[in-house]
């Protein structure tokens, strides 16, 4: 059984040469907005850090590459790879002309990147300490407001109890790898996170347990409120439902639930707090989350991009901002990550395709 799930993840994955954009006019946005491509020169597209030069930082999962996208206005005018080799590099973030990717088992840097497009330097270790199972090795990485970089480590399996081995947790260190701390616990599989901009405090996605069914459990948003919380993996999910194997003599609780049940098996991936100017006030401020969809649901779920609109630490709407990545139960795109740019348009990532698309808002 494993096998076969192997290989069909495998041709899941591996089917992204051989997609093609979704027509722009499939897609479905709230009125005002507009989607198009950017640059579809980005194969394997995962998370996206921003640079100082007009320059976005774009990681991948399966094509051990990471790419520089130069940009001017709103036009690309240049995309480079400037790592290769490298393995799963899906997390990248930019501090101080560095150039932080994730490697699975490594953290390493590229030293002052920005002035270097052409003749990127070889990157360097700064931690090779962190667990070498590939299974939710994959890293979305971030520095937070404390100058910290944040990394998380998935659980190595469907569902299983390793937490005390330094699994499902997300930890953060110094930007040169050393004096390593949990911060949050219980997290089978985090993808994406960001800080809210107000109060300083993490939020982040979760992506729960598989074959429980096609409605069970939940992806999650979650919101780290005090050190070395812990968030119910693997015992309890979405809050409220305890692990058929894992949740016996347990009590949800105990653990931090969720702040919104996302949907079973949507694949919520990255996310950021909007800080831009240019969507409506709605917009300003409210989390915007990329749902890179299911792959073992009966009829598919997320394949869009969602926005989540807070009243203080609580909900106030859930609602898409681009719809239509999937048609006739066929994905046509995968959404991995979001990041805005300076003049407020959104950057969406789309391994699947090897895309990246510009959201934009007008009157």
């Amino acid at each position: 059984m494993r096998s076969a799930l192997v290989l069909g993840l495998s041709l899941l994955f591996t089917g992204s040469a051989l997609a093609a954009p979704p027509p722009m006019d499939a897609l479905k946005l709230p009125p005002g907005f507009s989607i198009s491509v950017w640059t579809d020169k980005v194969p394997d597209a995962r998370e996206m850090a921003l640079g100082t030069k007009d320059i976005v930082f774009v990681g991948s999962r399966d094509s051990g590459k990471v790419y520089a996208v130069s940009y001017e206005g709103d036009k690309v005018t240049k995309v480079r790879t400037i790592a290769t080799g490298l393995e799963m590099p899906v997390g990248v973030a930019f501090r101080k002309g560095d150039l932080y990717v994730s490697a699975v088992s490594r953290i390493v840097v590229l030293r002052d990147i920005e002035n270097h497009l052409d003749d990127p330097p070889k990157p360097e270790v700064v931690n090779d300490k962190l667990h070498p199972e590939t299974h939710h090795g994959w890293k979305f990485i971030a520095f937070g407001p404390d100058d910290k970089l944040y990394v998380p480590t998935g659980a190595p399996c469907n569902i299983c109890d390793r937490n005390t081995e330094g699994f499902a947790q997300i930890v953060r260190m110094n930007p040169d790898g050393t004096g390593s701390q949990v911060v949050a616990r219980g997290v089978r599989n985090t993808v994406g996170f960001d800080w809210r901009p107000t109060d300083k405090t993490m939020w982040f996605t979760e992506n729960g347990r598989d074959m429980m069914g096609d409605d069970m459990p939940s992806d999650e948003l979650n919101h780290v409120t005090k050190p070395n919380e812990h968030f119910g993996y693997p015992y309890c999910h979405q809050g409220d439902t305890l692990d058929p194997e894992f949740g016996k003599g347990k009590s949800c609780k105990d653990y931090t639930p969720p702040v919104l049940k996302l949907g079973a098996h949507v694949a919520s991936l990255g996310m950021r707090f909007y800080q831009g100017k240019q969507f409506p006030a709605p917009y300003q401020g409210a989390i915007i989350i990329a749902e890179h969809g299911s792959w073992n649901r009966t009829k598919k779920s997320g394949y869009r991009v969602m926005t989540v609109r807070l009243n203080g630490n609580k909900v106030a709407s859930y609602e898409p901002l681009v719809d239509g990545f999937v048609a006739d139960e066929k994905a046509l795109g995968r959404p991995a990550d979001v990041q805005a740019l300076p003049d407020g348009s959104l950057l969406v990532s789309d391994d699947l395709n090897g895309v990246i698309y510009r959201v934009t808002y007008k009157k």
